[in-house]
């Protein structure tokens, strides 16, 4: 059994550090070699899913910032899920513009002069200062690998890469307190299996002031948060650049974070 799903893992030795494919380029239902559905698409048998569900929750699990493995488990488990998700984004007109353009989220695709002109109290302000501020780069999200259907594979991919928006939304850092609350609200959002385990064992690291903020104020929060707001995959943030950040909570129903998370671990 060991040695069966360290071959089934070893796609994933590319996959931690691997570029993948430009983020510019769209998912189509087109054909990229025998058997694949769309770039990076790594077709596997329901065993081999299974595999790669248990191996990567265990190492997920084991290192929350292992970010390749949560990917995985999130591809392996959330086909159900993924596919209301799907639907909710057709039922909607901005949802339904998104899943026909297939918009993609990078340095490359960003026009970073126009983010970077943009004023104070703005969204995209707001964003680029949140990249900024946490070190961190929308190049970072890992390409979508296992789902076999193209179109979910975007949907997952969509959910990933409007991930830095929702923390600038919700007003979390990148610290694991910040990243815990951030998938308590995707976990209520999405429904996804991967943002519902890191919710619950996500926690375990934490000191003991940290969970005890969490449980009392910010846990009932983001909850309250993620069953108020619509589907956030609905939303062309693209397009809301020059929005105010308050304008934009206030369309979402998203509320101010009941205190500030920065230093707290």
């Amino acid at each position: 059994m060991a040695t069966l799903l360290r071959g089934v893992l070893r796609p994933l030795c590319a996959f931690r550090g691997g570029p993948g494919p430009p983020a510019g380029v769209p998912f189509r239902a087109v054909s990229h070699g025998t058997g694949l559905l769309y770039p990076e698409h790594i077709p596997t048998s329901v065993l081999q899913k299974v595999l790669l569900a248990a191996g990567s929750a265990g190492m997920a699990l084991y290192d929350p910032y292992r970010h390749d493995m949560v990917a995985v488990l999130g591809e392996t488990t959330g086909r159900r899920t993924l596919k209301v998700l799907r639907d909710q984004m057709k039922r909607d007109p901005e949802g339904a513009q998104i899943l026909q353009e297939r918009p993609r989220i990078s340095l490359s695709t960003l026009d970073m002069g126009k983010l970077r002109s943009l004023p104070e109290g703005s969204f995209g302000c707001a964003y680029l200062h949140f990249l900024d501020v946490n070190r961190v780069s929308p190049d970072t999200r890992a390409p979508t690998r296992f789902v076999d259907d193209e179109e979910l594979a975007y949907v997952i991919q969509r959910y990933r890469e409007i991930h830095d928006m929702l923390h600038t939304l919700l007003g979390m850092p990148t610290n694991i307190l910040g990243e815990i609350v951030v998938k308590w609200f995707e976990a209520v959002q999405t429904g996804l299996p991967m943002c519902v385990l890191s919710a619950l064992f996500g926690p375990i690291r934490l000191s003991a002031q940290s969970l005890q903020l969490l449980i009392s104020e910010l846990i009932p929060w983001a909850v309250e948060n993620g069953r108020r707001a619509p589907c956030v995959l609905n939303v062309y943030y693209e397009r809301r650049w020059e929005q105010p950040l308050q304008a934009l909570r206030q369309e979402l129903g998203i509320t101010e974070p009941p205190l500030r998370v920065e230093g707290l671990a």
